[in-house]
């Protein structure tokens, strides 16, 4: 024996959390194959399909999608999704079509953070049965000035699987507008990204 001190195992070329891992914990590993692989990306990857999109038709929610870069309502239109990943935040650049929106989203003191026009939102991200579900705790106008939640309570998200593809259903309504949009579609992982 030498005595020498063994040297200390190093965590820091461990493969660091995601987002959504970081949100989530241990219960992102039981979810479908299809989420783990979208919410599991580091760097860049793309995915690519299919959605369906709803516009409000009222004057108010009209506006409050524009303000929002929201896409106009389109049936069977092509989605493709760009992602630009790090453990401290993801980059979701949508194309919709021929229109884009990009948000950035990022992990606050356990809310999914992500800024949409004018508005900031604090999702509270849960798994429940193979389902991700978001729901807004926290809205916040121009970043400073906080919002009700109670009037965001119909501004949420859903993600499953089905058929082995990872699909997801977003809507948002607001009292007085209505419906502002409502859309859901499929993913996977883009053919020129994939292999």
């Amino acid at each position: 024996m030498s005595g020498a001190a063994p040297r200390p195992f190093s965590l820091s070329t461990a493969a660091e959390p995601t987002v959504f891992q970081q949100l989530l914990g241990a219960p992102f590993f039981n979810l479908p194959p299809s989420l783990r692989r979208l919410h599991s990306i580091r760097g860049q990857d793309a995915f690519a399909g299919e959605v369906d999109i709803e516009r409000g038709r009222g004057l108010l929610a009209r506006l409050c999608g524009r303000l929002a870069g929201m896409p106009p309502a389109m049936q069977a239109a092509p989605l493709r999704v760009e992602f630009s990943a790090d453990p401290r935040s993801e980059t979701w650049r949508r194309q919709f079509g021929s229109h884009r929106l990009a948000t950035r989203l990022r992990c606050r003191k356990g809310l999914l953070a992500e800024r949409l026009g004018p508005l900031q939102f604090r999702f509270a991200v849960h798994a429940a049965e193979g389902t991700i579900y978001w729901n807004v705790a926290r809205v916040r106008l121009l970043g400073v000035l906080p919002l009700p939640a109670r009037l965001f309570q119909r501004v949420r998200c859903r993600e499953w699987e089905q058929d082995g593809r990872y699909h997801f259903h977003v809507e948002a309504a607001l009292p007085l507008a209505g419906p502002v949009i409502a859309y859901h579609g499929w993913l996977e992982p883009a053919a020129d990204e994939a292999g």
